[in-house]
């Protein structure tokens, strides 16, 4: 038996997220059945995120089981000849029996990307949002600083109510870099995420570069655990996963 460990990249803006669904096309549908149709067996696909409907990955890491043996280089390059072109695989690695890309990641690392520019071009327009106000950074890094470390999150929790996991995060670094000329983008790492956590910490940030929410009030609209205190949830196009941190990693969480 063979555990498979991909590395994906992807653009989303044409799926419905990660998670497979009759409602339409989802990333693990159309790789369950790329996979399912070289192997000529039903597999079952574990992915380290469930990315919401929209959103892009740079390095999701994904899983299954196969008795089948196979050349990996081979098996890796008819796969990506299968897939639709919004999708990549850029690894393939064997893996201990018991490895789960879930259970046993120690972080994941977001990145959000926002155009500021009064015209949003092109080839930014399925990857970026466009906010185009000024938007102050000294005050934005401030609001993240207040953000970082072990904190409840429910405050930037959708559908906090559904929620069934613990609201204790730890972000251990959040960044706010500046795009010369065309914008920002915030670098979220933490140990895990709640249901639309990252959008909802970057419409605050943006809310608070453009004066909507002051940077100072952030300490208390994350005690308050009220979603309606925070900022708005910033659109899905703007968001990527661009690492998921495994143990012995050079990236390593603590």
């Amino acid at each position: 038996m063979l555990n498979l460990k991909l590395t994906v990249c992807y653009e989303g803006t044409s799926y419905l997220g990660w998670q497979e669904t009759s409602m339409g096309p989802s990333i693990e549908g159309a790789l369950k059945q790329a996979i399912q149709t070289l192997l000529q067996h039903e597999v079952e696909l574990q992915a380290a995120s469930r990315t919401d409907a929209g959103v892009h990955a740079r390095a999701q890491i994904v899983n299954f089981l196969t008795e089948k043996s196979l050349c990996l280089e081979k098996f890796q390059y008819s796969l990506n000849g299968l897939l639709p072109k919004q999708i990549a695989v850029t690894r393939v690695e064997k893996m201990p029996l018991d490895f789960h890309p879930t259970l046993d990641s120690l972080a994941k690392e977001y990145e959000y990307q926002i155009c500021t520019h009064p015209i949003q071009l092109p080839f930014e327009r399925y990857t970026s949002w466009h906010f185009p106000y000024p938007l102050d950074l000294a005050s934005m890094t401030f609001a993240a600083r207040c953000l970082e470390g072990k904190h409840d999150f429910s405050t930037f929790c959708n559908e906090l109510s559904l929620w069934d996991r613990t609201p204790l995060c730890h972000l251990e670094k959040i960044e706010v870099n500046a795009i010369p000329g065309r914008g920002v983008k915030f670098l979220f790492v933490g140990d895990h995420f709640l249901y639309r956590m990252a959008r909802n910490l970057a419409g605050t940030l943006a809310y608070v570069g453009c004066g909507k929410i002051q940077a100072e009030e952030i300490p208390a609209i994350l005690e308050s655990k009220d979603r309606t205190r925070a900022g708005m949830t910033a659109p899905a196009l703007g968001l990527m996963l661009t690492r998921v941190v495994y143990p012995n990693a050079p990236y390593a969480f603590s």
